[in-house]
């Protein structure tokens, strides 16, 4: 994981094909399973409202970009933080290298670089919890 000024840059290799980890990604179900619950559709313009738990509550979010098995951007935490996800799949050695990248912090401000901290510490778990979804869906 790095942070480099607003942004976070997580990669983990998955031993699944793009496929799978696509729909981990794209499918509310599985979706539910490793990060939040949430209606997310891999369709450009679709808005969905993923529950982040007791500490942040309901997030408004947009698909901004998709890329069947190959990348999936959204605005998230409309109002609130109003940064943007994007996860990027690659092929490689019979699996998946997954990037994820959120950007967009407002350094400016005591909630954005809270965030930025917070999520940075956070997203290797997130990313090690899609890995026991994969592997438990198998």
């Amino acid at each position: 994981m790095t942070t480099e000024s607003d942004t976070i840059t997580c990669e983990k290799f998955l031993p699944h094909p793009p496929a799978a980890v696509w729909k981990a990604l794209a499918e509310p179900e599985l979706h539910a399973r490793w990060w939040a619950v949430g209606d997310i559709k891999p369709v450009v313009g679709h808005r969905f409202t993923p529950d982040m738990g007791n500490n942040y509550g309901r997030q408004s979010c947009e698909v901004t970009e998709v890329e069947d098995e190959r990348l999936l951007a959204h605005r998230f935490a409309e109002g609130v933080l109003d940064t943007t996800i994007t996860w990027t799949l690659h092929p490689e050695d019979g699996g998946t290298r997954l990037v994820l990248t959120h950007a967009g912090f407002d350094l400016d401000s005591p909630m954005g670089r809270q965030a930025l901290a917070g999520l940075g510490h956070g997203w290797p778990h997130v990313l090690d919890n899609l890995a026991r979804t994969l592997a438990a869906t198998a």
